[in-house]
């Protein structure tokens, strides 16, 4: 079902602002508003999901932590990590959770086959892995039957923090990125591949 999505390049922007604009732009939207897509970075930061646990940050240090309400644990953001956020009508194209994170997962597969790198999601822990290794994370809110929040891939950031936490709550859980396997690119320049499959796949909903 194709429909226009608005995709919207934020830059760098605070966790908290955008997690705010993100709910104002849900709870204000009706049947006619177009959907959006937001690419943007963030300062350093933990985000703590709505069932998330506590005792999964393993140690307090100067990166703040927000309790947010997106679905998942806990997981960190960083400069040189793309973000794509997805504020979909899911209602109106008929798509489902599972299907929306199912979608995001793949557009993070397709777009790291374009740059040689074999990876793929897991049933039982929502994300993208290579080798074991989390290189992307997906976690959803659903609210007046449409989705916010979305996404993050790791690039070429400091992964050092996720030593300080359970990433995504799971004990050990090592993360990597596109720089860990010589794959030097912008964040920005990353952002199009996945954009392009997570539109395509929109746009081809039955």
């Amino acid at each position: 079902m194709s429909m226009n999505i608005k995709c919207r390049q934020l830059g760098a922007q605070d966790y908290t602002s955008c997690w705010q604009a993100m709910q104002d732009f849900t709870v204000a939207r009706d049947e006619q508003t177009e959907d959006e897509i937001w690419i943007v970075e963030h300062p350093p930061v933990f985000t703590l999901g709505l069932n998330g646990k506590p005792e999964h940050l393993l140690q307090s240090s100067e990166i703040p932590l927000v309790n947010t309400d997106r679905g998942g644990q806990i997981t960190y953001h960083a400069p040189g990590q793309l973000v794509i956020y997805t504020l979909i009508d899911m209602k109106r194209r008929g798509l489902g959770v599972r299907q929306l994170v199912t979608i995001l997962e793949q557009a993070m597969i397709d777009a790291l086959a374009q740059y040689g790198l074999k990876s793929k999601a897991k049933s039982d822990a929502p994300g993208v892995y290579i080798d074991g290794k989390k290189i992307g994370a997906v976690g959803l809110r659903i609210k007046k039957g449409s989705s916010y929040h979305g996404l993050s891939l790791n690039n070429n950031m400091d992964l050092s923090p996720f030593s300080l936490i359970n990433p995504c709550g799971y004990k050990g859980l090592q993360v990597t990125q596109l720089s860990d396997f010589d794959v030097n690119i912008r964040t920005n320049e990353l952002a199009v591949p996945v954009l392009h499959a997570i539109v395509n796949a929109l746009n081809t909903i039955d």
